[in-house]
């Protein structure tokens, strides 16, 4: 079987075969793309991880457009260091190695350590009182053995007024000291902004750009990976520039809409009997550029 489709990534050709249902669940399912900038940004996640505590440890900012991958890459990071059960744990005490939660829209300190809780799986803390929320969180980081702290959507920091905004700032570096962590923080542009604001901060977060993409080999290179994984029983020819040209214009660059127009085109492909993406192909997805839904009008 392995020669029937050569096209295809060994992955992906046991799925070939399957049903039209069953290849279009597959086609729609996430996968990790390992394209060179996320292998770098993921590798550099590592290296802090490896980090012994110490007195000022690093920290890393990965910052980029919405819908460009950056979820993609912690969420591989998180998998590749897996919480361990109490009851697996030779001393039946939860192990949770790399902690990822989301920084609250409209964040303040209550909301912010109740985030940390939620994540550790407490149904009930004290909510009213800050202090105690932030001692039990720090107490529960330290028996979890929580070695990262992921921190997504940074840039709602800056959905508070300015004194909160400057007292969550804070409130990141005394963490990260409090507990030696590294710590990982998730955003746009505007995540950046909210660190830079801070001359301590910024002297601690290392950012790692993940921008739009340009129209050149590296795209291409995605594309031909991307088409390798998804189960159609003939060649598309993806990176070729009239198809590649084609997606790159509605996708305006952005990893997510690439991802999302190819992935469409291909669930088509197999309920037509195409089997192959087409420019044609994708008109009939319907598929709107980012700029295109932003004007439909209501």
């Amino acid at each position: 079987m392995s020669g029937d489709y050569p096209h295809l990534h060994p992955s992906a050709r046991a799925w070939a075969d399957e049903d039209a249902p069953s290849r279009v669940r597959r086609i729609r399912t996430d996968r990790w793309i390992g394209y060179a900038r996320a292998q770098a940004a993921l590798a550099a996640i590592e290296d802090v991880l490896s980090f012994p505590k110490r007195t000022r440890m690093p920290n890393l900012l990965l910052v980029g457009p919405t819908n460009n991958g950056k979820t993609m890459i912690v969420e591989k990071f998180r998998r590749s260091h897996p919480p361990i059960a109490a009851v697996d744990a030779e001393d039946g005490i939860a192990r949770v190695p790399v902690l990822k939660m989301q920084m609250p829209a409209g964040p303040d300190e209550r909301r912010f350590f109740g985030a940390i809780l939620d994540e550790l799986g407490m149904d009930h803390w004290p909510k009213e009182r800050v202090a105690a929320q932030q001692n039990l969180a720090v107490r529960l980081m330290r028996t979890a053995d929580v070695r990262v702290l992921v921190i997504d959507e940074l840039h709602n920091v800056l959905s508070g007024p300015v004194l909160q905004q400057r007292r969550l700032l804070n409130l990141l570096r005394w963490l990260g000291n409090e507990l030696q962590i590294p710590l990982v923080g998730v955003g746009t542009a505007e995540a950046l902004r909210a660190i830079r604001s801070d001359d301590q901060l910024a002297n601690r977060f290392e950012p790692v750009a993940l921008p739009l993409w340009d129209e050149d080999e590296a795209y291409r290179r995605l594309l031909s990976t991307l088409e390798a994984l998804l189960p159609l029983r003939k060649p598309s020819g993806l990176a070729q520039p009239a198809l590649a040209g084609k997606i790159f214009a509605l996708s305006e660059g952005v990893l997510g809409e690439i991802v999302s127009i190819v992935t469409r085109a291909a669930a088509v492909a197999v309920t037509s009997g195409a089997e192959a993406i087409s420019p044609r192909l994708i008109e009939k997805t319907g598929f709107i550029s980012p700029t295109g839904r932003r004007r439909v009008a209501v």
